[in-house]
């Protein structure tokens, strides 16, 4: 029995040796699990913490450009155009000259068959000859009663009354003659001519047709349509609608060039010629009329024109794109970076739009860094990260574009483009 006793004993050790360290093992296994879960909880509070906080790409305004360019439509007319009515009734007897037909001033254009002027004319000549007869005896008589004056062969009266008929006589001559030159005049009137140097832009007639004093060619409605219409196309007359925020470009020698669509790929100059210097109420245009040469009679009226100005702008101006501004109840505002990477909303006032860019008159300066693409949800205080550009994305070629052309950038405006940086889209 003692000796069963001995060998029992060393088991039970062995036993309680095994259950410590399987405790130990247990125990090593759930700190590490609690280590591990505690280190995976602050690298994902780590990894939210760092992307709560929004990544920006920010810019500094540049100076404004030298120049700016201002493209606005354009109509174009000629620089005389005469429509050309019938002054007599009668028929298209002939016309001479047909659409686009380049004439002369006084250049037969057609001729009207009008018999009724006819006879009132040679009627008119009749009337003459015996207003001149009349008026011959007339005077012979008041001569001779005259000569007769102061016997007693005659009155005094009769005297003054032969007299005074021979004045009425010669009145009725008068009469006559300026009612024979009236239809002299109407006579000529059967001859359509040109009134001036240019081109034929209109027939509205045909041989036959009846025209009347009163209008042009009678249609079978009854209305009247000029018979030719005439341009004067040596020069054109360009109308181009200004908008109010562009007027004081308006000076007496600007410049424009303008393109036309049948023409893309050539430029024509015009010159400033007059402004209505009053706005339209319903649009807010002044109507601006430029003048252009037309030597080669390239340009035909009513043709529409693409009108561009260059006028002068003041390059102190800072000018920032318009992606930049965010539009709030407190007014036109920038997302203005300031010490450690928060955001300051920062209220501006904004001069002319140039375009992709805008100028801004005050609330920003040179050195101020701003977000280049703000979101709408961008806060006061806000917390940023600034990365760099991402490769396609130029927001520095973009303001150079939009801002000033390359030849017209400065060595200081291209390097503040260059370190610029903005927002991907």
């Amino acid at each position: 029995m003692n000796v069963h006793r001995e060998v029992a004993a060393p088991s039970r050790t062995r036993s309680k040796w095994s259950a410590a360290i399987a405790a130990l093992v247990l125990a090593g296994l759930v700190v590490r699990g609690i280590v591990e879960r505690h280190d995976n909880v602050t690298d994902l509070k780590s990894v939210a913490d760092e992307e709560s906080v929004p990544q920006v790409q920010v810019m500094t305004p540049i100076s404004g450009p030298a120049t700016r360019t201002v493209t606005l439509p354009g109509n174009i007319k000629a620089w005389y155009t005469a429509p050309i009515y019938a002054q007599i009734t009668g028929y298209v007897h002939k016309w001479y000259v047909d659409y686009g037909a380049f004439v002369k001033a006084g250049t037969l254009l057609a001729t009207i068959d009008a018999p009724t002027v006819d006879e009132q004319y040679q009627t008119a000549v009749a009337n003459l000859d015996v207003a001149k007869t009349n008026g011959t005896l007339a005077d012979v008589t008041a001569q001779r009663w005259k000569a007769l004056a102061g016997t007693e062969a005659v009155a005094q009266e009769e005297v003054d009354v032969k007299v005074a008929d021979a004045a009425a006589k010669k009145a009725q001559v008068l009469a006559a003659q300026h009612d024979l030159a009236r239809y002299h005049a109407l006579e000529g009137f059967k001859n359509i001519v040109a009134p001036f140097d240019g081109v034929v832009t209109s027939r509205d007639t045909d041989v036959g047709n009846y025209v009347n004093a009163a209008g042009g060619d009678v249609s079978s409605r009854g209305t009247a349509d000029e018979l030719f219409s005439v341009a004067d196309i040596h020069k054109m007359r360009l109308f181009v609608s200004v908008p109010q925020d562009y007027a004081d470009m308006l000076k007496p020698d600007l410049q424009a060039t303008f393109t036309l669509p049948q023409y893309p790929a050539r430029q024509f100059k015009a010159t400033l010629l007059t402004t209505a210097n009053a706005f339209n109420p319903q649009t807010r245009t002044v109507i601006t009329e430029l003048v252009a040469q037309n030597p080669d009679h390239l340009i035909w009226p009513g043709t529409y024109a693409t009108v561009r100005f260059v006028v002068p702008t003041d390059q102190s101006v800072l000018v920032v794109p318009e992606q930049a501004l965010l539009f709030r109840d407190q007014g036109m505002q920038l997302a203005v970076i300031g010490s450690g990477d928060r955001v300051h909303l920062q209220n501006v006032k904004l001069g002319m739009n140039l375009g992709q860019n805008v100028q801004v008159l005050s609330g920003l300066k040179s050195t101020d860094r701003f977000i280049a693409n703000p979101s709408a949800g961008t806060l006061e205080g806000e917390k940023v990260q600034i990365v760099s550009g991402v490769p396609g994305i130029a927001p520095e070629a973009k303001v150079r574009t939009a801002a000033s052309e390359p030849a017209q950038s400065s060595g200081n405006q291209q390097s503040n483009v260059a370190a610029a940086t903005s927002e991907p889209r």
